[in-house]
């Protein structure tokens, strides 16, 4: 009777220590795996509080976490300087940064300002791997001596690249061509408005100028929609506008250029630097484009209200430059543009630079430009263009 009593006692015993030993290992282990993600999602909690209660609160509390939705953008303000040069900016990226609030307890959504520099054109075609000796950020470079045609610096000039606002010194040829009355009166409309890269002009739908100043501050500051309005005043309509550009071109030999439209806002406009170094040459044989191109700066009324327009060319400001025409451009496609006629050194050159990247390269490529061209004794060709066979 005693060993069946025992034996009860001992089996009970037996099971007894398992279920206790069972329990306690099960608590360590729920409590090891609780307290884990509570760590993880909520480092700054406090470590005083047991396992069980990290467990039940902290992931509570994580779930409480709200967002915030960014609120809408405002419009940006686009100087107009050079219409072109704010493609970019009115078309600008956003992304979400999303920053803890420690003591709301809750994550914001916060938008902040952020563009990667899109691929231009050149750079996909690897055009910036060419080395040249003057380490150039233009992926294309190329002066001519505006007298005798002679090339004096070579690089990639026959590329066939987007050109953005060069565009305009065409537009402005086919205007004066048209001997249409500077003084007629054109009005912006909806119609001259960006639909493509939506940017945004200080020219307000509705403003009216005569067609001497919009051909002024379409050349001077890169105005889109004073070159989108003068285009729909030709004779035909802008079609016939477009028309009227490509015939001009293929009259002037520009065999690698191609025009969309007249303001540039497209990466379908065009050209290589041997084709711009025959359009600068031919725009330089109109008086008003030099003026105009080449002003400082220039003050229009549009009916409703003054605005002060200035030059979309650092250079024109420097009083070592001795610039008789120029023009600027950007759009992401065509990178850093800028075309000049110059004297240096007493010599009259054109300098087509394409395709430049960072916002002051192409002034700075021109200078450096120059500096060669100040120490260049005898004429002799720097070439980084293996196809170059010759004068344009």
């Amino acid at each position: 009777m005693k060993t069946e009593m025992f034996s009860s006692f001992k089996v009970v015993h037996g099971v007894a220590v398992r279920s206790a030993l069972s329990i306690a290992v099960s608590i360590a282990v729920a409590t090891s795996f609780a307290a884990a993600p509570a760590e993880a999602l909520a480092k700054t909690a406090t470590h005083t509080k047991t396992a069980k209660k990290d467990a039940a609160e902290k992931p509570a509390r994580v779930a409480k976490t709200t967002l915030k939705a960014p609120k809408p953008a405002k419009a940006a303000k686009v100087a107009a300087a050079d219409d072109d040069e704010d493609a970019p900016r009115a078309s600008r990226k956003r992304r979400a940064s999303y920053r803890m609030e420690p003591h709301a307890r809750r994550a914001s959504v916060h938008a902040v300002a952020f563009q990667p520099r899109a691929t231009s054109v050149g750079q996909a075609f690897g055009l910036h791997e060419t080395p040249d000796s003057l380490a150039l950020r233009s992926s294309v470079a190329y002066v001519v001596d505006q007298n005798t045609s002679e090339t004096l610096f070579d690089k990639n000039s026959r590329a066939v690249v987007p050109i953005a606002s060069i565009t305009k010194l065409m537009t402005a040829m086919v205007v004066l061509d048209s001997h249409m009355p500077l003084t007629d009166e054109i009005s912006v409309t909806d119609e001259d408005r960006d639909y493509e890269k939506f940017t945004g002009s200080r020219l307000a739908v509705g403003s009216v100028l005569n067609r001497e100043d919009m051909l002024h501050i379409a050349l001077m500051a890169s105005e889109n929609r004073a070159a989108a309005a003068l285009s729909r005043y030709f004779p035909g309509g802008r079609p016939a506008f477009i028309a009227a550009m490509n015939a001009k071109a293929k009259s002037l030999g520009m065999v690698d250029t191609h025009f969309e439209n007249s303001t540039g806002l497209t990466s379908q406009n065009v050209s290589s630097a041997r084709d711009l170094v025959k359009m600068v040459n031919a725009a330089y044989q109109y008086p008003l484009i030099r003026k105009f191109s080449t002003d400082r700066s220039y003050d229009v009324f549009t009916g409703k209200r003054n605005l002060a327009y200035n030059s979309t060319n650092a250079l024109i400001r420097n009083a070592s430059w001795d610039i008789g025409l120029q023009k600027t451009g950007f759009i992401n496609e065509a990178g850093e543009c800028l075309v000049m006629q110059a004297t240096v050194n007493g010599r009259p050159v054109v300098i087509v630079l394409l395709d430049s990247y960072g916002k002051y390269s192409r002034f700075a490529d021109a200078g450096r430009l120059r500096s060669f061209l100040d120490t260049l004794g005898e004429p002799h060709i720097m070439s980084a263009d293996m196809g170059s066979g010759g004068n344009p």
